[in-house]
């Protein structure tokens, strides 16, 4: 069931879409879970688990990527975030922390 909006699935659905994708990626690439398992160093039982949205860390969900070659998705999920030419010609320096939030009050 692909679904159209991820804004509004709850943590939880989400971890069950990581699970479901990866395991599409998988098959896509015609590789059983024990294979991909060796690869990423992990055991069948902890594929298996992030495949069923089970809950997973982000070290294994890394490494079973990098076993199917697909790490490069992180670009599409975390991209390097951009500089605009203003922002860096007003200030060069890359800002270190977010800045608080001006708290509304009358």
């Amino acid at each position: 069931m692909p679904v159209n909006d991820l804004r509004f699935l709850p943590p939880e659905a989400l971890v069950v879409e990581v699970g479901r994708r990866v395991k599409a990626l998988r098959v896509g690439h015609n590789l059983d879970q024990r294979t991909v398992a060796e690869r990423a160093g992990v055991a069948l039982r902890t594929l298996r688990g992030l495949e069923q949205g089970g809950g997973s860390t982000l070290d294994t969900l890394l490494r079973v990527l990098k076993a199917m070659d697909a790490v490069q998705a992180m670009d599409a999920f975390l991209p390097e975030p951009g500089v605009s030419p203003v922002a860096l010609f007003e200030n060069p320096q890359p800002r270190q922390r977010a800045s608080r939030r001006k708290d509304p009050r009358p």
